[in-house]
């Protein structure tokens, strides 16, 4: 099972110009139906609310973005990332959520 929270290549298009919102629908259209792949679930729009959803829901945090940013690699104040106090302790390894590294877009030819 994977979890897929945005798309930065379609087709070999170059997404990330485009809006977050944007991206976020294209992916989902692409992946509805699929038993392997599964769009990252969405929280709260009130940071608030999300936080209380993090933690009733036992995970390890969440990462609020602005969905009419462009993608950008690296740091960015366009999105946050907000994770629970110690989460990374030995006895909750097993509670993680899977997570995945950025994307580097299709290779040049």
């Amino acid at each position: 099972m994977f979890m897929a929270f945005d798309l930065l290549y379609c087709n070999r298009r170059d997404l990330t110009a485009r809006p977050l919102r944007d991206r976020r629908a294209r992916l989902e259209d692409i992946i509805a139906g699929s038993e392997l792949v599964f769009p990252m679930r969405r929280l709260a729009r009130d940071g608030l609310e999300a936080w209380k959803q993090v933690i009733e829901r036992g995970y390890e945090g969440y990462a609020a973005k602005d969905e009419a940013s462009t993608y950008e690699g690296g740091r960015t104040t366009r999105w946050l990332k907000v994770k629970q106090k110690d989460w990374t302790v030995e006895e909750d390894r097993w509670r993680r959520r899977i997570s995945a590294a950025p994307s580097r877009g299709p290779k040049a030819r």
